[in-house]
């Protein structure tokens, strides 16, 4: 994994670094200057966690793989599913299966939100915005992933696989991409991402796939854009800074505040673990209450 990083390193780090400032170059209204350099800031902490956590997370697939070799050949008869390209291309669509997963839960789970927020709130939409990773995301994204091991996956191609989708992403954040067409029946696109990153009601928590758009359509979170909503970008609820350290911890903190305000251990844990917007009286509302009020009043 030492060259693939090598190769994003040499190659693609260059050509998003130009792509981006081209892109602020032709559409300098698409960037807030401020944000981006919140974003830059971001990026480079996260950087630096993720590798150490990538390093761990990378450790315990190899565990995972050697200790339950003897399992697979006792079970299923083999030691590996070895690197034939047919394997390459399993291990590529259970990877996106795996981030579609982890992404979905990651905007549905309040405490995965606080985990994930970071990369949503800030209120442009523009290459510089994926780099905007929270900085404690890594610490849990790998355990989606350690099934892959477990049957028999390389750890290698498992990390490999991992780097692939996530160097796709980082070209989905872009407001000048049109719509792809036939490409979009299957793959994400920009086009398709700045659906995921607005919050009007109707956008809300959709087309979270990384590098397929099949696993919305088939699991029912499926958004294409309206041409009559401008898409507003950000969350509903963020902090009214640019600082970073509050951008990776408001969240927590209101999570914090809620179970403390909260009146039984119930209502502690519905704060913890369902959907951001969850409230015990219904003064407010979840992303699916929103959404269906939207589709409501458009009939």
């Amino acid at each position: 994994m030492e060259f693939g990083s090598h190769l994003v390193f040499k190659y693609v780090v260059p050509i998003f670094l130009g792509l981006m400032v081209l892109e602020f170059i032709f559409a300098k209204h698409h960037y807030n200057l401020k944000e981006t350099a919140s974003s830059l800031t971001i990026a480079t902490v996260s950087t630096f966690i993720a590798v150490f956590t990538k390093a761990v997370a990378f450790g315990i697939f190899i565990v995972v793989f050697e200790a339950s070799e003897p399992l697979r050949v006792q079970l299923l008869g083999y030691s590996s599913l070895g690197w034939a390209w047919y394997v390459w291309l399993f291990a590529l669509i259970a990877d996106d299966f795996n981030f579609y997963w982890h992404h979905r839960l990651s905007h549905t789970v309040r405490l995965l939100w606080a985990f994930h927020i970071p990369h949503h709130n800030a209120n442009t939409f523009n290459l510089s915005v994926s780099l905007r990773n929270g900085w404690f995301i890594t610490l849990y994204k790998p355990i989606y992933w350690l099934w892959l091991p477990l049957i028999g996956v390389e750890p290698v191609m498992v990390a490999a696989c991992l780097l692939i989708n996530g160097v796709y992403q980082l070209f989905l954040h872009s407001q000048l991409v049109p719509s792809l067409g036939f490409f979009e029946k299957v793959f994400n696109s920009p086009y398709l991402h700045r659906v995921h990153h607005s919050c009007n009601p109707g956008y809300l928590d959709k087309n979270h796939g990384g590098v397929l758009i099949i696993w919305d359509k088939l699991f029912g979170t499926f958004q294409d854009v309206i041409p009559s909503i401008k898409p507003k970008y950000g969350v509903l609820k963020g902090p009214d800074t640019l600082n970073p350290v509050t951008a990776n911890t408001h969240e927590f903190q209101n999570i914090w505040r809620d179970v403390r305000g909260a009146n039984c251990w119930a209502d502690r844990i519905k704060y913890i673990f369902w959907p951001p917007g969850w409230s015990p009286n219904g003064s407010l509302r979840t992303a699916r209450v929103l959404n269906r009020e939207f589709h409501e009043q458009r009939q």
